[in-house]
């Protein structure tokens, strides 16, 4: 049975299941969760754990299947903690999986916790995966985007019993605070905790936050590309920088911008003859988020402009890899700046 992470604390009270799956690529919330599952799994007298962890192709599953089969004469029930950190268990994996799964309803006495990185469409439909959904609970621990990131820091601090002030500054004071952390929650949750320490119970002020938080934002090119689509001028600086800061490569940078834009004009040319809009989408393998974006802007983008944002990413592809152009700055990073922010521009809503 698929379930929220929302709901998980609430469905643990109601009783523990003898199978659960987490799957997700941040490591703060699988561990959060992993914890409440643990938690409550020692409360209900699981007090013997054994932990497993897939490393390569001759990983000894008859070991895991084994341990599920007998336990310590000390220990009544045993909590079977499994890690799998590439999500492929391979072919012996798979067909251990599904029998562990199959067999778990049945096991009272064992509890077995999978903890998997964020799945792909294929791995979701396999046979081992679908039997773990089946006879277990998988939950799917999903990145905190960046629009819910100051509900999420405001809900936190509540934790701890702090607040921001009420109204406008308290919005700034958040929004502050999810740029200084955006893209790395494990180290947001730790600014948060300092700020628990520096500070007593109550209202936050901007000031506290601005001169506590540390800048620990990491960004990635697939969220620079939602953020040029999106027309967010200052967060596509910011991410410049941040990727720059990071050591990115210029040329992996240019890719992306550079794909979107001919993906663009592959999508505007389709629709123009006459194909359907959500159709072309598909076979350009756009979806969620981006698909979202690519409709809006799609309508204000005219041919002459796609041409000309074609014609701006060929040149700064020939300065990422060394060419000098009068008309461009020499600085790689700066020739990406202006490229990013022409494509941003085109891409503002109006």
């Amino acid at each position: 049975m698929q379930l929220a992470s929302a709901r998980l604390q609430d469905n643990l009270r109601k009783g523990l299941r003898s199978l659960y799956t987490l799957h997700g690529d941040e490591p703060l919330l699988q561990q959060e969760a992993a914890d409440l599952i643990r938690q409550e799994a020692r409360a209900q007298g699981f007090t013997e754990r054994h932990v497993f962890t897939v490393a390569g192709a001759h990983f000894d599953w008859g070991a895991v299947q084994a341990a599920g089969a007998s336990m310590s004469l000390f220990a009544d029930k045993l909590l079977l903690d499994l890690r799998v950190p590439s999500g492929k268990p391979g072919k012996e994996g798979s067909v251990a999986l599904q029998r562990m799964a199959e067999a778990a309803p049945a096991n009272d006495g064992v509890l077995t916790l999978v903890l998997l990185p964020r799945l792909d469409k294929t791995s979701k439909n396999s046979g081992w995966y679908l039997a773990l959904e089946a006879n277990g609970i998988t939950v799917q621990l999903d990145p905190i985007e960046r629009h819910a990131l100051p509900a999420w820091i405001a809900q936190r601090l509540s934790q701890q019993q702090q607040r921001v002030c009420e109204g406008e500054e308290g919005q700034r004071s958040l929004q502050f605070f999810a740029d200084r952390v955006e893209g790395n929650l494990l180290a947001a949750h730790q600014e948060i905790q300092k700020l628990g320490l520096l500070y007593p119970e109550g209202e936050l002020r901007f000031e506290d936050i601005e001169r506590a938080v540390l800048n620990v934002a990491r960004y990635d090119v697939f969220k620079l590309s939602e953020s040029v689509l999106a027309g967010q001028y200052l967060r596509v600086q910011r991410m410049l920088d941040g990727l720059h800061a990071e050591g990115v490569a210029e040329v992996l940078v240019h890719y992306t911008l550079a794909e979107d834009i001919r993906a663009l004009k592959r999508v505007k040319d389709a629709v123009s003859a006459g194909r359907p809009l959500p159709q072309v989408l598909r076979e350009q393998r756009v979806w969620g988020q981006k698909e979202r974006l690519y409709e809006r802007v799609l309508p204000q983008l005219s041919p002459a402009t796609l041409e000309r944002l074609l014609q701006s990413a060929h040149q700064v592809d020939g300065i990422v890899k060394g060419m000098k152009l009068a008309t461009w700055p020499a600085d790689n990073w700066q020739a990406l700046l202006r490229l990013a922010l022409m494509f941003c521009k085109a891409c503002s809503p109006r």
